[in-house]
């Protein structure tokens, strides 16, 4: 996953909702507020999140919808810094059986839980390719909203996913 600029980001979501103009219909209780947040106030972030969160919903258009999400929120090596808003909605969608593509949402919010853990200050390496957790507080952020939904990671299904990434959520939220 290469870094999109902002422009390349909107135009994304606005092939996808070419492709799927109705998938953005779609309510669910887990999505109450996201159209109010201020995405577009966050760097790089695209303004139409609350289209794609929306779009997971839609059986047709959801694996769809996680790809430009994804690119919308992911660079090769960092997360944008909106994805501490994003990812309550995430979790809350994760947890409910009848969202499609939820392997896939949990295996997303698995790299969520990856890149969230703290970077060394004393390795280099891993600072010069990640950067260092004082730059990127995104990182800490997403830590405590792992923390605070910890009873919304418990429910989450030990089937759909490796253990390996289960465990990873279950230690993202502190229950291990």
């Amino acid at each position: 996953m290469c870094r999109m600029d902002l422009a390349a980001k909107d135009a994304a979501i606005a092939a996808f909702l070419h492709e799927y103009p109705r998938a953005a219909e779609a309510g669910h209780p887990a999505l109450q507020g996201c159209e109010e947040v201020r995405w577009s106030e966050f760097p790089d972030c695209p303004a139409a999140i609350p289209v794609l969160l929306h779009a997971l919903l839609d059986q047709a258009a959801a694996a769809e919808a996680q790809r430009v999400l994804v690119n919308a929120l992911f660079g090769i090596a960092e997360m944008n810094a909106a994805m501490p808003e994003v990812l309550p909605f995430l979790l809350r969608l994760a947890a409910d059986p009848q969202v499609p593509q939820r392997s896939r949402l949990l295996d997303r919010l698995v790299s969520v839980a990856e890149r969230s853990e703290p970077v060394e200050a004393d390795n280099e390496a891993m600072v010069q390719w990640f950067g260092s957790d004082s730059d990127h507080p995104e990182r800490e952020q997403c830590r405590a909203v792992f923390a605070q939904y910890a009873s919304v990671v418990a429910t989450l299904p030990e089937g759909l996913i490796s253990a390996a990434g289960h465990a990873k959520l279950q230690q993202a939220a502190g229950l291990v």
